[in-house]
C-alpha cells in the first residue's frame, strides 16, 4: 500500500513528545462508514459526463500516485470505469513505494520498487487499463514534500493534454500524500485543469461526519458490478503490502483487512 510513515523516534522528555501520529493510532472500523448514512448520500457523480469533449480527440485524464497502489486504492473502480469507455489515462507514480517497510531486514524489502513496480502493473491489468500510459518519476518515497514544487512542474507539463487531474487528498496527514495533492493541484491551477482529489488514509483516522474532512466538497463514485469486481481483483495484486514480508513487527502487512475494508465500497469519494 501507500508507505506508512514512520513513528518518530521517542523523546527522552515525555513533555517534548510530538503529538501521537493519527495513521499510527488504531483506525476508524468500516462498519461505522458503512453505517453513517450520509456517506451514501454524497451526491453522486458520474465521471463520464463529467469529462470535457474536445472537438478533436478523446478526452484524457491524469491520474497521480504518491505511491504505487494508490490510485487503485482510491480511484481504481473508476479507473476501469474510464478504460472500459476508451477514455485515454495517464498515471503518474512519484515514487516507486520502495520505503514502505523501513524497518524489515527481509530480501523483499530490499526490492520493494521493483515488486510494487510489478504489482500496480498486474493491478492495471486486472482493471482492464493494462495500456494506460505510465510514468514513473522516482522521488524518494516518504520525501517528496522536499521535492514538491520540482514535482509540480512536471505534473503541469503532463497535464498539458488532460482534462481532468486526479490525486492524492492534500489533507491526507500522510507527507507523501500531502504534497502530491497539492503539487498537482497547484499544476492544475497553472494549466486550469480541474483536479479531484481522492483520499486513502482519512478513511483510517477520520470519523463519520469529521470536521476536518471538506464534506462541502465531496462527491461519491459509484462503481458498476464489473468496475467494482475488477477493483477487487486489483487489490489482490499488492502481496507486498496486504500480506506481511516476514515473521517480524517490521515486516507486518500495512494493508491488513481492516484497513483493506475501505477500499472494497462498491463506490469511490473524491473531493472536487
Amino acid at each position: 500500500m501507500t508507505s506508512r510513515p514512520a513513528p518518530p523516534p521517542t523523546a527522552v522528555d515525555p513533555e517534548q513528545q510530538p503529538p501521537a501520529d493519527p495513521i499510527q493510532q488504531a483506525g476508524t472500523p468500516e462498519e461505522d462508514w458503512q453505517t453513517w448514512p450520509a456517506l451514501r448520500s454524497l451526491p453522486g457523480v458520474a465521471p463520464l459526463a463529467c469529462l470535457p469533449a474536445p472537438r478533436d480527440r478523446p478526452p484524457r485524464v491524469l491520474v497521480v500516485a504518491a505511491h504505487p497502489d494508490d490510485e487503485v486504492l482510491g480511484f481504481g473502480g473508476t479507473i476501469a470505469v474510464l478504460a472500459a469507455a476508451g477514455i485515454r489515462v495517464r498515471l503518474v507514480s512519484v515514487t516507486d513505494g520502495e520505503a514502505s517497510h523501513p524497518h524489515s531486514n527481509t530480501a523483499a524489502a530490499r526490492n520493494l520498487a521493483a515488486i510494487r513496480t510489478r504489482e500496480l502493473r498486474e493491478a492495471l491489468a486486472r482493471l482492464g487499463a493494462a495500456d494506460v500510459q505510465s510514468v514513473a518519476l522516482g522521488m524518494p518515497d516518504g520525501k517528496v514534500t522536499r521535492h514538491e514544487q520540482e514535482l509540480s512542474s512536471r505534473l503541469a507539463e503532463l497535464l498539458r493534454d488532460c482534462d481532468l487531474c486526479v490525486a492524492p487528498f492534500s489533507q491526507d496527514l500522510h507527507p507523501d500524500h500531502e504534497a502530491a495533492g497539492r503539487a498537482a493541484l497547484a499544476a492544475g491551477a497553472a494549466r486550469g485543469v480541474a483536479v479531484w482529489e481522492y483520499p486513502v488514509w482519512a478513511w483510517h483516522w477520520a470519523a463519520p461526519g469529521d470536521g476536518r474532512l471538506p464534506w462541502h466538497r465531496a462527491a461519491r463514485l459509484p462503481l458498476p458490478f464489473a468496475a467494482l469486481e475488477r477493483k477487487r481483483a486489483a487489490l489482490a495484486c499488492f502481496h507486498s503490502q496486504i500480506e506481511p514480508l516476514g515473521d517480524r513487527p517490521g515486516d507486518a502487512a500495512i494493508l491488513p483487512p481492516a484497513e483493506l475494508a475501505y477500499f472494497r465500497r462498491d463506490f469511490e469519494v473524491i473531493w472536487r
